[in-house]
């Protein structure tokens, strides 16, 4: 039985917890991110997870006494724990999405949250889902991306909470901010931490516009629905995932439709 992992110290300021939650969405499972200015007592704790007693028993022994909760985004792999773990910390809770928000109001585009000396700057992000938020790390070269960037394989934009125009804008500002230095390392919601964002960045740009010129030949070739097209373009990837690449194609099939 997958059980959860040992805290991983990734920088300074940021430990790793994963969920045993392994799957074909979740990779290895989800990264619960504990963050904390060294030396304070009090972290931030993003995305605390599945409920799952024993992650989050984990995730309470590395982060010690917690001063808020952050969500990247409203899915449940990331945000199924939160009545639990609201109960056990008693913290305040943050996202996006008001519907995540304990005691505390939901998350400004370009503010900086200030946690005993640790500074979090949000950075809205939408795309994956029409909430997804990242986190940029003030005072080291560091963003937690939840899904919006993985660290293995792409991630998926799925219709009609994913949006595909915003999505293509939202990785083209992460890359600026790669191109600026404020971010070397990216610690995602799934999978590895990604050490050359700047390459991972500019294949998901790839990544996308060769699926969109893809869709756009199935199109041409005659492709009148989402599920043609996916029998065309995915034809070589397993078949439990087509629902998901059928979703994924309505939101390329919309963002072709209004450009």
């Amino acid at each position: 039985m997958t059980t959860t992992s040992e805290p991983l110290v990734v920088t300074d300021r940021a430990t790793r917890v994963l969920a045993a939650n392994p799957g074909v969405m979740t990779l290895d499972g989800t990264n619960t991110w504990v963050l904390r200015e060294p030396g304070a007592t009090r972290s931030i704790v993003v995305d605390p997870g599945p409920d799952i007693d024993a992650h989050l028993q984990a995730v309470l022994a590395a982060a010690g006494d917690v001063g808020l909760v952050l969500f990247t985004h409203r899915h449940v792999d990331h945000t199924e724990s939160i009545e639990r773990f609201i109960e056990l910390t008693g913290a305040p809770s943050r996202a996006t999405d008001p519907e995540f928000c304990h005691d505390a109001e939901p998350l400004v585009d370009g503010e900086t949250i200030d946690i005993d000396g640790l500074k979090v700057v949000v950075v809205a992000t939408p795309g994956h889902t029409s909430d997804s938020t990242c986190f940029r790390l003030a005072d080291e070269p560091t963003l937690l991306t939840g899904d919006m960037v993985l660290g293995r394989g792409t991630t998926v934009v799925v219709h009609p909470d994913g949006v595909l125009g915003p999505y293509l804008d939202s990785i083209a500002l992460l890359r600026e901010l790669t191109a600026e230095g404020l971010v070397e390392r990216i610690l995602p919601g799934h999978g590895p931490v990604v050490d050359d964002p700047a390459a991972v960045l500019d294949y998901y740009l790839d990544h996308r516009q060769e699926r969109l010129d893809q869709v756009r030949e199935a199109l041409a070739a005659g492709a009148t629905t989402a599920r043609e097209v996916v029998e065309r373009v995915y034809f070589d990837v397993d078949q439990s995932l087509w629902p998901a690449a059928e979703l994924s194609v309505e939101a390329q099939l919309t963002y072709l439709r209004s450009s």
